[in-house]
């Protein structure tokens, strides 16, 4: 093929932040294809690793390199957050020089373009997009069928499992997997946007592969079904989500011929019912295709280590055969009213929760990014400070939380329209006066409209994006090479990274235009409630199967609210923000070299009272500091009544420091207080200047702080409810059954409900000063500051607490059950929510403790065995055998006991039927590993090598990885390195030896416990039909005659 030429080639266009050391270049090729260039110095600063083989070299050999996430998770009692486990994950990536290579390309067609007659089509595409090339056409080259993709995340469901299926067997995700690499797709509303990562030496040879999707793609006929299948698994997962079920009632609730009148999920419905009708789906992917997959539409970036000519050659020589095409222009505009006006739509929560959503649709405002007037409104009505809408109706009682502004989701932002949220957490009494809450909001807006936009607030929102566009932490390379990628399709070549920073321009006009869709006639109104009122005229969405009510809004409201006849008192505009730091010098530049130079935390602090580490950063080199801390509470946890109270006292606390945290937090200060067990734990973090300043305002109101009755009533509620959540995912039920039965003092959700509705504030503050008057403080102090600072941080903490230090006998200590012997145990119960079809196994084997000589090579095997079996396990049960959406195996670390868990969930087959899988692939895994051959096993070794010494992407990432072995009480803060090093000794026949040993039946040290999660589809008298295993059917007497480990930590 000829090479061709670029159109345009510009090195000095983007405007990038002064710590940046990488270069840019911007390139636009004959085809129209843009594409963005960045040279990496960090991705090769040392000597290249691995062996630098050419593609063609490489294509040669057969064994996978497999790079998905390995993590090792410290689980914590608290797991009764429905949505948050608290397993704890434990970051192990490290070392000085390892960086990979990224890229993305991103197109301009999505969701807004599926034809009504088959929606999900952009979805379906692209997940059809990868099943092969003219040039590469075998999807199915990977050995053992292992590979290493990651499916699509919708924006709509972001922080859900994504979505997978056969597609991980093509020759593009062989060759990531066996070079370290991973990948990943999503399709928005308007893109659609493919990355990926790959280790530095193997870019061109992914780039190679990747680029003939976008050139010639086969789009296999006879890969169409199981494709639709795996969209439809995706749908399955979410179907029981609020916020998913909530916004397609928004879908379906819209104007008909409107982009948003759609099912952007696409399902084996809207799929097949297509195809039903008389629609050629494939010809209808390949129309699609033939429309919108030209240059003109694409946006390329691509970051390697290797010079910006050679970067641009590449990108010539492998993306000049794309189709010729010039960029679209949206003929979409506001000419279809979105929604009709003044009704007010009651959708039926899954969950026990009160969300009153307010949404108002204003122009277009991509290329007015430079004024953000939509952000200067956004931080005025989703503020939490003293004049707030929050502040006040949180006064009353009425909400727990407010958000508000323009969410980065396409539906949300796109070339049709921006549609301004505010999403208000109700209590019960907040449920009951829905039309005086948005009476308030109206007229906070009508304050707006009185006092003219206010320079001032504009200018401290241009110094807090200045100074973020300035000192921007570098996130993981795939993540940014897709983001930049996005911002292509948004902003000019010039904004590609300043876009999203920039407020160069004080518009108070714009201010006032835009202020002006505020109004009841141009606002829509959601609220998400299990108290769905009863009524005749109950209707259902058609693709979630969600309840509603459809009701007009009493027309003298929407006339009140036009022009509310008063403004409360206490709303009013808020006070300047004094965290918005001033000090950006680097601490490390006047430090002496003997008292930074360290490669690891060091211990600045041992007494009975506090221990403190400490360690400057001499590699990020940004104005920043990490700061934790964890509090030992006396008696904070010793029974299930104090865990309560104790609970209670701290969400109270972060009820009263809500106004501080929240006014640094927009100064870009963050902070978080949680509870795991008796320990409180306070994390500051962020830019460095203002942290000793909030540390001192938080330990000043904790000492001061008495709980009041009134806010104890709505943080009871909202307890109350939190509880009556848990465990309404599948997945984390069966993850809080096992941890129940495992730790001895897990206390029950039921139960802490039944004992919360008798607990008062009385006995709250009968409590309190007991749960204080001992304590004993362990913390890090990371980053921008120096020493004495780091000292200085420990005085606020005596200077504020005048208690006794807590003995190290008195502190709480987890202890994990020891399984015994050859143990075989089995629990299950039905789903929580009676309306969720997937059911999950859990299979657990307990190792040994993490402790003495062999807890780094005990580590390694298990890890490595991880990094062997995680895609064969997937691509037997998932892809072949389609047993469910998730299916995934990876080591647990559960208070330092080490385990290895199977997870299977299906909303088609019942948990006897899972597990038999699950065991008929373990004990098909000796074959396996004893037919690796040498070269196979050194891939995965040099894999796992490789993640383990990779560099972390910013200071926040060390940071979380020195304190996980704080908290464990290992303090071997060089474990990645360590392992690294043992696995270099590890041979094939230790893994068959460890393997034999911990999952193989009958050795005595295979100890496993099955976790069954029963779906509404299924019939548990099934479970009789186990064998063989034990039942655990009186929890309590079990754990009673139970063995236990030691405690770690």
């Amino acid at each position: 093929m000829a090479v061709g030429t670029c159109a345009i080639s510009s090195d000095d266009v983007i405007v990038k932040s002064p710590t940046d050391r990488r270069l840019y270049r911007f390139i636009q090729l004959p085809n129209g294809l843009c594409a963005l260039l960045v040279h990496d110095p960090e991705i090769y600063s040392g000597e290249p690793s691995g062996d630098g083989k050419t593609e063609d070299e490489d294509e040669e050999e057969d064994e996978d390199d497999e790079e998905d996430d390995e993590y090792s998770e410290e689980e914590e009692e608290g797991s009764d957050e429905d949505d948050d486990e608290d397993d704890e994950t434990e970051e192990v990536k490290k070392g000085p020089t390892q960086k990979k290579a990224a890229a993305a390309m991103c197109v301009g067609i999505g969701s807004f373009s599926d034809p009504y007659e088959a929606q999900g089509l952009a979805h379906f595409l692209e997940h059809m997009l990868f099943m092969g090339s003219t040039d590469f056409p075998d999807e199915n080259e990977v050995t053992q069928g292992q590979s290493n993709v990651v499916w699509p995340r919708d924006p709509i469901v972001k922080g859900l499992a994504p979505p997978q299926g056969k597609l991980v067997e093509i020759m593009y995700d062989s060759y990531l997997s066996k070079h370290g690499g991973s990948s990943n797709a999503y399709t928005e509303t308007e893109h659609t946007c493919y990355h990926f990562e790959v280790k530095r030496e193997f870019l061109k040879g992914a780039l190679t592969r990747f680029s003939q999707f976008f050139s010639s793609p086969l789009v296999k006929a006879e890969a169409m079904e199981r494709e639709v299948l795996a969209v439809d698994s995706e749908f399955n997962q979410v179907l029981q989500n609020d916020s998913c079920r909530l916004q397609q009632l928004q879908c379906h609730t819209s104007a008909p011929g409107h982009p948003f009148n759609r099912f952007f999920w696409g399902s084996k419905k809207s799929l097949a019912d297509a195809v039903e009708k008389g629609v050629d789906l494939r010809e209808r992917i390949l129309k699609l295709y033939h429309d919108s997959y030209h240059g003109g539409s694409m946006k390329l970036v691509v970051i390697g280590g290797e010079p910006l000519e050679e970067l641009e050659s590449w990108v010539v020589e492998l993306f000049s055969s794309v189709k010729k095409g010039l960029q679209a222009k949206p003929e979409m505009g506001l000419d279809i009213s979105i929604w009709r006006t003044g009704k007010l739509y009651w959708l039926e929560a899954v969950k026990d929760v009160h969300v009153l959503d307010l949404s108002w649709i204003l122009p277009s405002l991509r290329k007015d990014y430079m004024k953000k007037a939509e952000d200067y409104l956004a931080h005025l009505l989703g503020h939490e400070g003293r004049g707030s809408i929050h502040f006040l109706l949180k006064a009353r009682g009425w909400v727990t939380s407010i958000s508000a502004g323009v969410s980065d989701e396409g539906m949300h932002r796109s070339s049709i329209a921006y549609i301004f949220g505010m999403s208000i957490h109700l209590t019960d009494d907040g449920l009951e006066n829905i039309f005086e809450i948005i009476g308030f909001i109206y007229q906070y807006i009508k304050l707006l409209h009185q006092d003219s936009p206010q320079e001032w607030i504009f200018k401290e929102l241009q110094d807090i994006g200045h100074m973020e566009f300035r000192f921007a932490e570098e996130q993981p390379q795939d993540d940014y090479a897709a983001e930049l990628a996005a911002n292509l399709l948004v902003f000019p070549p010039e904004h590609v990274i300043y876009g999203d920073y920039a407020y160069e321009v004080w518009d108070a006009e714009m201010i006032k235009y835009i202020l002006e869709f505020f109004n009841p006639g141009n606002m829509r109104a959601d609220i998400l409630t299990k108290s769905l009122k009863k009524s005749h005229d109950i209707q259902q969405e058609p693709w979630f199967g969600s309840r509603y009510l459809e009701e007009d809004i009493p027309l003298h409201l929407m006339e009140l609210w036009k022009d509310p006849p008063k403004i409360d008192s206490s709303l009013h505009l808020p006070s300047k923000n004094d965290f918005i730091p001033c000090d950006f010098s680097l601490r490390v530049e006047k430090e002496s070299c003997q008292s930074t130079d360290s490669a690891s935390p060091r211990c600045i602090l041992d007494e009975p009272y506090m221990k403190l580490w400490y360690k400057a950063d001499q590699t990020f080199k940004l104005p920043r500091a990490n700061t934790y801390f964890r509090i030992t509470l006396k008696g904070g946890c010793s029974n299930m009544r104090n865990a309560l109270l104790t609970e209670l006292f701290i969400l109270l606390l972060k009820d009263e420091l809500n106004e501080i945290i929240y006014q640094a937090s927009v100064a870009k200060l963050e902070s978080s207080v949680s509870l795991y067990g008796d320990k409180l734990e306070l994390k500051l973090y962020g830019f460095n200047d203002k942290l000793s300043v909030l540390l001192s305002k938080v330990l000043a109101t904790v000492k001061s702080f008495l709980p009041k009755d009134d806010r104890f009533r709505v943080v009871k509620e909202d307890m109350e409810r939190s509880l009556r959540n848990t465990n309404m995912k599948p997945l984390s039920h069966a993850s809080y059954l096992r941890l129940q039965v495992l730790c001895q003092s897990f206390w029950d959700a039921d139960e802490k409900l039944c004992l919360l509705n008798d607990l008062s504030i009385a006995d709250l503050r009968a409590f309190v000063p007991e749960l204080l008057s001992q304590l004993y403080i362990e913390g890090l102090c990371h980053g921008n500051l120096l020493e004495e600072e780091a000292h200085r941080l420990s005085e606020i903490f005596k200077g504020n607490f005048f208690a006794q230090p807590l003995p190290y006998d008195f502190r709480h200590k987890e202890t994990v059950m020891c399984l015994p012997s050859s143990a075989d145990l089995v629990r299950y119960v039905k789903v929580k929510n009676k309306l969720e079809t997937n059911s999950v196994v859990e299979l657990y084997f307990q190792i040994e403790p993490e402790e003495g000589t062999t807890l780094i090579k005990l580590k390694a095997l298990t890890d490595l065995f991880d990094e062997i079996v995680e895609e064969p396990l997937f691509n037997q049960l998932r892809t072949k055998e389609q047993l469910g959406y998730v299916v995934d195996c990876s080591p647990r670390v559960t208070y330092r006991i080490l385990g290895f868990c199977f997870r299977v969930q299906s909303s088609e087959y019942d948990p006897v039927h899972l597990q038999g899988r699950i065991e008929n692939f373990i004990n098909s895994l000796e074959e396996l590993l004893n037919g690796l051959d040498h070269d196979s096993f050194e891939n995965y070794r040099n894999g796992l090598m490789g993640k383990l010494l990779e560099k972390d992407p910013s200071l926040s990432y060390e940071t979380n990885r020195y304190w996980g072995q704080i908290v464990d009480k290992r303090y071997m803060f060089d474990l990645s390195e360590n392992e690294a090093e043992e696995l270099k000794d590890i041979k094939k026949e230790d893994i068959i030896e460890w393997y034999r040993t911990y999952l193989r039946q009958p050795s005595p040290k295979c100890r496993r416990l099955a976790i069954h999660v029963w779906g509404c589809n299924t019939d548990q008298k099934d479970a009789d039909t186990q064998t063989g295993a034990q039942v655990i059917k009186d929890l309590e007497e079990f754990k009673k005659l139970s063995q236990y480990y030691p405690s770690l930590c």
